[in-house]
């Protein structure tokens, strides 16, 4: 006796590209994609990052380039990272109005005005000889709220260079609330802030640190997020919210899929997420080594990424997937 044939084939709606395109639950945007770039500070072209294949610390110039060419492959936003010649216990080089983030803001603003979001990293790290995101206690503690002072400088000299949007990614408590208030103070109440409301300690990080210079010995386990947990995620979110951040994001991306989930359940605010350094590194790896499909893996993390719930995406891969979405 025969199999009787099934009523229901769900395989029809996978039958062709252009069903499969028809009935698709998600779909990436040039619009979604966020370009972090790095601009280091004395040199006269442009570095390769070893760990990170086709991403490179810029010149001001070739800074000045790339965000043309992202505004024209139609990205939403470019997160600039600076790296600074000279590095101290207190991140000086973070809060001097001439300090190489600051010129790149402005460089990049007068390119590109309003046609993407120009943002910039709010941090400490690679402006410190100790490599981390905040000042230093007499017992090599990371002290809070001395380093919130700090960070509400960083707020005032970036909004006075003209970003858009400032993206506090330390982890400190309070963060939020006191450069909302920094920058309200200063006249700045136009400039937005991205929350990194939920940033692991985590492993994914490494290649950002040879990227931004960062001096760093031991880890930021006492004030990023431990991988074991996701209940406090939320907690970080509605705090977040409460002091005044306009969009948040989650970090890593990859391995934080069901906390992203979790987040952008319950958000009121768009949710962000960073495909970080690691996760970028080894998709180019196993590439490299012929492993995998380069460019099918590149859009299925992407994808997934956008599935789990992220409206914006922070990605070294921004342009180069802009533009295949933008000319497909």
């Amino acid at each position: 006796m025969g199999i009787e044939s099934p009523y229901i084939r769900p395989r029809r709606l996978r039958a062709t590209p252009a069903v499969r395109r028809l009935v698709a639950e998600t779909r990436l945007h040039p619009a979604e994609l966020i370009a972090p770039m790095f601009v280091r500070e004395g040199i006269d072209a442009p570095k390769p990052i070893a760990s990170m294949p086709g991403v490179v610390q810029h010149t001001r110039d070739t800074l000045r380039k790339a965000a043309v060419e992202a505004a024209a492959a139609g990205v939403g936003g470019i997160m600039l990272f600076g790296v600074p010649a000279v590095q101290d216990a207190i991140g000086s080089e973070g809060t001097n109005p001439e300090g190489i983030l600051q010129q790149a803001i402005r460089d990049v603003v007068a390119e590109v005005g309003d046609q993407v979001v120009v943002m910039s990293d709010l941090c400490l790290d690679e402006y410190t000889d100790h490599g981390h995101c905040g000042v230093l206690a007499a017992d090599g503690s990371v002290d809070n709220d001395a380093t919130l002072l700090r960070y509400a400088e960083m707020a005032r000299v970036q909004a006075d260079a003209g970003v858009h949007m400032v993206g506090p990614s330390g982890m400190m408590d309070g963060q939020v609330a006191v450069i909302r208030r920094a920058l309200d103070e200063a006249g700045h109440q136009d400039v937005s802030i991205l929350a990194y409301t939920a940033k692991y300690a985590s492993a994914f990080f490494g290649p950002f640190r040879e990227a931004v210079g960062s001096s760093l010995k031991g880890d930021r386990k006492t004030y990023q997020q431990d991988p074991a947990n996701a209940r406090e995620s939320l907690r970080e979110l509605e705090l977040d919210v409460a002091e005044g951040a306009d969009l948040v994001m989650v970090k890593p991306a990859m391995a934080y899929l069901d906390v992203l989930r979790e987040v952008a359940d319950h958000s009121p605010v768009p949710v962000a997420a960073y495909q970080v350094s690691g996760e970028y590194a080894m998709v180019e790896a196993a590439a490299a080594n012929g492993w995998i499909d380069r460019d099918r893996m590149i859009m299925e993390t992407l994808t997934s990424i956008r599935r789990a719930g992220a409206e914006q995406i922070l990605t070294y891969w921004a342009v180069e997937v802009a533009r295949q979405l933008r000319d497909s």
